[in-house]
């Protein structure tokens, strides 16, 4: 499964390099405005974006990583429930209010053809097919390595499971007269914690594609912006958007159980991406036209991927499993909160779409 880790990884560094490729062939006069550029105080603001940003992101997804250091923060407590509820409206809101408006907006240019692409909504349904695909992935992906690890016979087990199988053990030995009974209970909570452990760790993988695909694009767009009045705005606001989302992730990240060099990667992957993004913008500014249908046709399809595959992730792998979990169901208090965490989560974000 660590494997997966570095894949995903190595898919990451790839996208980085593919928005390269927007640099304008073609440029779109009419909607070209060139009125309050000033390279210089920009450039001021894209370095202060650059550290906020990292900061702002690195914070936002070490929190629930180095949350597990502390008892209140651990998956199984209630206050760890109530911060995945606010940090899934976060990514919902991302997905819904952020993402896919760009994209439409994108795909729908004047700057592009009438046909195909004003006849037909191709942010949607390349959304509609992102969440599809994505499915398939989380589904055929926890399949397999549940099936690997059933055929190997041994059950995957996060730090902490492995730090108490010793004292299971030991349990087990001081019961000797029903080692029958308690062997059969520990095989069953194996094959669970193991399933949930994969289906986590795919969750992880799959989120945090989805957030550096929409991450490096913003990261550019920043990035090749000349304009300072366009900047000043962002660099608040993207600090907070990508904090927010880093909590999200890093939720998931924690409860995957990934070996330290694992989540190191993830962590580091993820806090990179929107700095990268903005060097790459500042790199290609001089041959970047954001009007170009090269431009608009490759921004417009990844934002509308990415928004499928944080949609689907925010309502299927983290509020459904969430929601639907026995403690939650069993405890309406818990419920109620979490239902307020998610609102001001999705709210939150939702507030940050009038800057960025």
């Amino acid at each position: 499964m660590e494997k997966l880790s570095y894949f995903s990884s190595i898919l990451s560094l790839l996208l980085l390099l593919l928005p390269v490729l927007v640099s304008g062939d073609c440029t779109c006069s009419e909607e070209e405005d060139n009125s309050g550029i000033n390279k210089s105080e920009a450039l001021k603001y894209k370095i202060a974006a650059l550290a906020s940003i990292l900061f702002g992101g690195g914070v936002g997804v070490c929190i629930p990583v180095l949350g597990k250091r502390f008892p209140a923060l651990r998956p199984e407590n209630d206050i760890f429930f109530l911060i995945k509820a606010f940090a899934a409206g976060v990514i919902l809101s991302t997905g819904f209010i952020h993402i896919l408006p760009d994209a439409f907006e994108q795909l729908t240019s004047p700057c592009l053809n009438e046909n195909p692409w004003g006849n037909f909504p191709f942010a949607g349904f390349i959304a509609m097919l992102s969440a599809i695909g994505t499915l398939m992935v989380d589904s055929f992906a926890t399949a397999y390595f549940q099936n690997a690890h059933v055929n190997e016979g041994k059950p995957m087990k996060s730090d902490e499971e492995k730090a108490e199988e010793h004292a299971g053990h030991l349990h087990v030995h001081t019961h000797a007269t029903h080692g029958h009974a308690h062997g059969s209970a520990v095989a069953i909570f194996s094959d669970e914690s193991a399933s949930e452990l994969i289906r986590h760790r795919v969750i992880s993988q799959v989120l945090e594609l989805g957030i550096v695909v929409h991450s490096v694009i913003i990261g550019i767009s920043l990035g090749a912006s000349q304009n300072p009045d366009t900047i000043r705005p962002l660099v608040a606001a993207l600090t907070f958007h990508q904090f927010f989302e880093g909590m999200g992730l890093g939720g998931c990240i924690t409860q995957a159980g990934f070996k330290n060099r694992a989540v190191v990667i993830m962590v580091f992957f993820f806090s990179l991406t929107t700095p990268v993004g903005i060097a790459i913008g500042i790199g290609i500014m001089s041959v970047y036209n954001e009007n170009s249908p090269t431009a608009l046709i490759v921004e417009g399809v990844f934002e509308a991927a990415a928004s499928g595959i944080l949609i689907y992730m925010s309502l299927v792998d983290l509020l459904a499993a969430d929601f639907m979990n026995s403690k939650m169901k069993n405890n309406m208090k818990l419920q109620i909160w979490a239902h307020i965490s998610l609102l001001l989560g999705a709210g939150c974000m939702s507030v940050l779409a009038k800057w960025a």
